[in-house]
């Protein structure tokens, strides 16, 4: 349902219980507006989340809002929606805050959240930053594999934008094993589908890994 249609409902209980004397009609119409409201948090805290991302500002407010969505969604059942907004909460720890420590407990219950519900791209976010986690802990065997399985999983929901921000992290990965060829290959690609995908943001990124790992540009084909 929409949330008009959330919202149009919780007007249609609240005429049955109130004017029908049907006082079982209120439960089901908090649980629709109490949907609405984790929808409306884990939206406005992505938002100002980009925003971070743009400005560098942290904003306590973003860690409020995924937490209140991940506590709706849990309340009402919702194993997709908490599992998505938990990613956030680790995200918020481990991006704004640079504490994976305390990123790893949220990052690690969204995997297994999203997989129970068959969530393929929330399971590729929560993959992609547990292996910037073991990335950071010089596990660099348990990186690539997540950032292997992340990858293989936005191929198949054809997220492009998303496998070209992967190949990136595989790439640095490449370097560090004194891999370059293979980095170098992956940033190419990563160049490929960002431009074929109109993903600026990322061929930003791509610039900036080939200037960090001291590779040439390599013209996308």
């Amino acid at each position: 349902m929409t949330a008009d249609e959330r919202i149009e409902q919780a007007d249609h209980l609240y005429q049955r219980a109130v004017f029908g004397g049907d006082g079982g009609a209120l439960k089901p119409a908090h649980e629709g507006l109490d949907a609405v409201e984790a929808d409306l948090a884990l939206a406005r805290g992505r938002l100002i989340h980009a925003r971070f991302l743009e400005d560098r500002v942290e904003e306590p407010r973003e860690l409020e809002l995924f937490a209140r969505a991940a506590e709706l969604y849990g309340g009402l059942g919702d194993v997709r929606g908490e599992g998505e907004a938990l990613f956030w909460v680790g995200t918020y720890h481990q991006v704004v805050r640079d504490d994976t420590e305390a990123a790893l407990p949220a990052l690690t219950r969204a995997l297994d959240l999203a997989t129970r519900a068959g969530d393929r791209l929330t399971m590729s976010y929560a993959l992609r930053h547990l292996g910037f986690a073991d990335h950071m802990a010089g596990r660099l065997a348990e990186a690539r594999e997540r950032f292997e399985e992340s990858t293989r999983l936005r191929r198949e929901l054809g997220f492009r934008p998303g496998v070209a921000a992967n190949l990136i992290g595989l790439a640095h990965l490449a370097a560090q094993q004194d891999r370059r060829d293979d980095a170098a290959a992956l940033l190419t690609e990563a160049a490929a589908l960002a431009e074929s995908s109109g993903a600026h943001g990322v061929l930003r990124w791509v610039a900036g890994a080939r200037a960090e790992l001291g590779l040439p540009h390599t013209e996308a084909r």
